[in-house]
């Protein structure tokens, strides 16, 4: 078995604020009212105070909070999950429209032991959504289904707004990061989407940090265009507990600034690339200007209404 790289410091610019304010504090007790998970909370993403505090888009992981999966970066459990929760799609609606969002994104663990991966509940959240909060644009980020197609229709019938998957590492590194996906089977689905649902952005994401080199990074760019992938995100890894693979590396921040000139020069549509950098950071920024016109009509509208303040009661 090879020997892990030693413990390595945190770098300053990977240090960020702790901003627990009431909009924040609002929010979290929302998701626990409802019953609701978040990747944000799950996945300990660093930008959760910013995202929150903000309003502006969050990210809800459905069909429980037990994954089927093992993979050796991601902080959420593993386990047997529970049985599906039906009635979720429309408290994640409700929470959207309290929430007052104008772009959410619906991420879910793996659920290897259905046989479409979730993808009905998956549909059910994107209509949901859409029917009580209709200018919220929608991005959803399932796992690869194990290539099962048919579910993946199922999944674009619902017409998100973008359509993300994540290949997570370069080719080299798959096997040793992530758990039963495959390289070429996630390029193969985002490339299917394209086939169903041809104006429909794409979107995956890189983690750097792992013992990539800079080579393998250009050529997982190369393969995510060739499989008509619209925009990436490429983020700093960072070791959620000692059991979790560790950081080989840190990126300081002009790499990251090199990496996006490098995916922009390419053809990437949009690419966000920076140390705390995540798959759903400025993701509603990345829909379709066809989409996001959408949202600003249907903002346009919400403002000539009598009352546009948002009221949380709790």
């Amino acid at each position: 078995m090879a020997k892990q790289a030693e413990y390595i410091r945190k770098p300053e610019w990977l240090k960020t604020k702790i901003n627990t304010n009431d909009s924040y504090k609002q929010l979290k007790h929302l998701m626990r009212d409802k019953r609701l998970n978040t990747v944000c909370e799950e996945a300990k993403c660093p930008n959760i105070y910013e995202c929150w505090s903000e309003r502006k888009t969050a990210t809800f992981m459905i069909l429980g909070d037990t994954c089927t999966r093992g993979c050796r970066f991601c902080a959420v459990k593993t386990g047997l999950p529970n049985e599906l929760d039906w009635g979720e799609p429309k408290r994640v609606a409700d929470s959207v429209e309290i929430m007052g969002l104008k772009h959410v994104v619906v991420t879910a663990v793996a659920r290897d032991d259905l046989a479409d991966g979730g993808a009905a509940v998956f549909a059910n959240t994107v209509r949901a959504i859409r029917a009580q909060r209709p200018g919220c644009t929608i991005e959803i980020l399932p796992s690869d289904m194990k290539g099962d197609y048919d579910s993946l229709h199922t999944l674009m019938d619902s017409k998100p707004d973008i359509f993300n998957h994540n290949i997570e590492t370069v080719r080299r590194l798959t096997k040793r990061v992530r758990a039963i996906a495959k390289y070429d089977r996630s390029l193969e689905l985002l490339k299917r989407v394209k086939e169903v649902a041809p104006h429909t952005p794409t979107k995956s994401s890189i983690m750097v940090g792992l013992g990539e080199t800079k080579e393998e990074i250009i050529e997982a760019m190369d393969d995510l265009l060739a499989h008509d992938v619209d925009i990436l995100t490429i983020g700093q890894y960072l070791q959620p507990t000692k059991k979790h693979l560790n950081v080989e590396r840190y990126y300081h921040p002009d790499e990251f600034e090199e990496l996006k000139e490098i995916a922009s020069e390419k053809g990437f549509s949009h690419c966000e690339s920076g140390p705390l950098v995540r798959s759903s950071y400025h993701a509603d920024e990345q829909v379709s200007q066809s989409a996001a016109q959408r949202r600003i009509d249907y903002m346009k509208g919400v403002e000539t209404q009598e009352d546009t303040e948002v009221d949380f009661k709790f």
